[in-house]
């Protein structure tokens, strides 16, 4: 049996063929790995602590077609890390002359770290370029929509009526706060440097003197923001992370699962543009980008669970909860890259059925407006007798317009749906 070295996504269609699926596969990070070996010894030979002609062969020698990820992933266990054998292949790549520069004075956390951070980087971005498409297309929706009456469910019953447009408003709300956080994160990922215990101690012993402002240009190398401290042990940027893509997660997940509600054949009021087959029924349009964007927002949680749960490192250097996060994180990076992506196509293929939603405001008769008859008869009838009589005529099961007492009474539900509309307005104020 042949094994292809990197995940293949078989058994996640959800991120497959997807841009995180090739921002975060071995090959990626790989070439993230190269990227901050290569930045590093650039940044000394800038700071004047190595030849520029070393900075020149290592960035040359840092191409990841030249190593083999496989044989690197297999001698990781015997120091726990893939950076000591890609640092042993690099040296040996570089050459003689100038291999000594090659990861001068850093520690493997230092590259592993920095590669991380370069990897939700070029993972963000395409992330925040499809939140913005879709909640552009909710926009269009929620404008097109801000006056069409449909029922409102609160327990899974029909409340009082609602519209479309303040529901796709919601959806686009829950989008623009993922957008900002995820931009705010990426915008906020750090570098690490600090050598074997966070002190900068060996780029000193090397002849730098006052290493402090190494890790600036570092950052400057590589397009990273320069850290305040190593942040070995001190793991906000990867708690931040966690808490955007759950966030992100949870906010996609909302509109999917509205939508895997609203599509349902009893229901049928929005269905996705371009449905998913089944192997057994032929008759069946599946809500498919619905369901694997659901998939991901119950499996988000607890991989950022992991990720709190990594904060708690000792030392300078944890053993196993600075390891416990790389496979988390990468499938956090996937799981909402993916999301992110279907969630733009569903919005912008959404097909929206006012016509069902009207049919069903009339399915209880009128009593979906029961609070606004309510508060109409009240100041004639009394509080308590007002409901005592809807009571009454609601489990009679007739009609409410056929009731004496309400002959005069708008039972119209596309009447009684309250500010919906200039809730809307004001939701699209939001850029």
């Amino acid at each position: 049996m042949t094994v292809h070295p990197g995940d293949t996504g078989l058994l996640a269609p959800g991120w497959s063929d997807s841009a995180a699926a090739s921002a975060t596969g071995d090959d990626a990070f790989l070439r993230a790995l190269l990227d901050a070996e290569a930045a590093l010894t650039r940044a000394q030979a800038a700071a004047g602590l190595a030849p520029t002609e070393a900075a020149t062969t290592v960035t040359r020698a840092a191409d990841a077609g030249a190593f083999d990820v496989r044989s690197l992933a297999e001698r990781a266990r015997t120091g726990g890390n893939p950076v000591i054998p890609l640092v042993a292949d690099l040296t040996e790549a570089v050459g003689d002359t100038y291999g000594p520069y090659v990861h001068r004075g850093a520690t493997s956390q230092d590259i592993m770290d920095t590669a991380m951070m370069l990897v939700a980087a070029r993972t963000l971005d395409p992330v925040v370029a499809d939140l913005g498409r879709t909640e552009q297309a909710l926009a269009r929706l929620a404008a097109e929509h801000r006056d069409t009456a449909m029922p409102g469910r609160t327990l899974t019953q029909h409340a009082v009526p609602t519209t479309f447009g303040l529901k796709a408003a919601g959806w686009r709300s829950l989008v623009l706060d993922a957008r900002d956080r995820v931009r705010a994160v990426r915008e906020s990922l750090p570098a690490q440097l600090g050598g074997a215990a966070g002190t900068l101690a060996a780029f000193g012993a090397y002849g730098a003197g006052d290493a402090a402002g190494l890790p600036e240009i570092y950052a400057r190398e590589l397009g990273l923001r320069a850290p305040d401290l190593p942040w070995h042990t001190l793991r906000t940027p990867i708690g931040d992370l966690a808490g955007c893509l759950a966030f992100a997660a949870g906010a996609l997940g909302k509109l999917a699962v509205d939508v895997l509600t609203l599509s349902r054949t009893e229901i049928a009021e929005v269905a996705e543009g371009s449905g998913g087959g089944s192997s057994a029924m032929p008759h069946k349009s599946n809500p498919v980008r619905s369901t694997l964007i659901a998939s991901a927002a119950r499996r988000a949680p607890q991989l950022a669970a992991t990720l709190y749960g990594s904060m708690a490192a000792e030392d300078e250097r944890p053993a196993g909860a600075w390891h416990a996060e790389w496979e988390p994180l990468r499938d956090l990076l996937r799981l909402v890259g993916g999301a992110a992506r279907d969630a733009a196509e569903l919005a912008e293929g959404l097909l929206v059925r006012p016509e069902a939603m009207r049919a069903h405001l009339d399915l209880t008769h009128g009593l979906i407006v029961s609070e606004r008859l309510s508060a109409e008869l009240a100041p004639v009838l009394g509080r308590a007798r007002a409901k005592e009589l809807l009571t009454r005529l609601a489990s009679s099961g007739q009609p409410l317009a056929r009731a004496p007492e309400l002959a005069d009474v708008d039972l119209d539900p596309t009447h009684y749906t309250g500010s919906a509309g200039a809730l809307t307005d004001r939701a699209l104020e939001r850029r």
